[in-house]
């Protein structure tokens, strides 16, 4: 992964805490509840870039979801294994100043993805996050997610900001795009960024 940079004392305001965590039976007692409480949250943070590129952004709140969920999936319970998810997730979110996003890159077709997601090695290092200045901020990628020949369908990702984006855009050759956040979503990116900070 990219650098992450910590508040004063290391501490990441926004990381989900062990204390945080239930066993995966109690979760299961309030599962229905807190799922749909997960989905709207992620609705605003699910943000399209043309036809094939879908960002899903992360908090703390999407990625205790997400623990939880595994949890549950895989019936974890020694401690080692929680902690290990917790820095896994964790490590995804980013730092202070950062918002982490999974990359979907989108096509049905096995064969033309097979064939685009060649065609768009290096994809990652022209996707970028637009503040209302007009500045750029590209995507830090974790190196070992690329591989020599193709490109994976799922990329995560991480924004280094100072202010919260407007838009996010790709300048790589043949597939320029931009896309404007509505409201809904510029405020709760604006809101997650915040949270870095805590």
């Amino acid at each position: 992964m990219t650098e992450v940079p910590t508040a004063p004392g290391g501490r990441h305001p926004h990381h989900v805490r062990r204390g945080e965590i239930v066993d995966y039976q109690t979760y299961e007692d309030n599962r229905g509840e807190i799922r749909s409480g997960a989905m709207a949250i992620k609705a605003p943070r699910r943000i399209h870039l043309g036809v094939h590129l879908t960002f899903l952004f992360e908090n703390h709140d999407t990625m205790h979801y997400q623990i939880q969920e595994i949890m549950r999936a895989e019936k974890i319970v020694r401690e080692a294994s929680i902690a290990e998810e917790l820095d896994t997730y964790n490590g995804l979110l980013g730092g202070v100043g950062q918002l982490g996003c999974a990359l979907l890159i989108e096509i049905d077709d096995e064969d033309e993805r097979r064939k685009m997601l060649t065609a768009w090695l290096g994809l990652q290092e022209h996707l970028y996050a637009l503040d209302h200045e007009g500045n750029r901020s590209y995507a830090g990628f974790d190196p070992s997610q690329v591989g020599t020949d193709r490109l994976s369908a799922v990329q995560y990702l991480t924004f280094d900001l100072s202010t919260p984006p407007v838009a996010l855009g790709c300048d790589f050759p043949g597939m320029v795009l931009e896309t404007n956040l509505d409201k809904a979503q510029c405020r709760a990116l604006a809101d997650d960024l915040a949270a870095t900070r805590g």
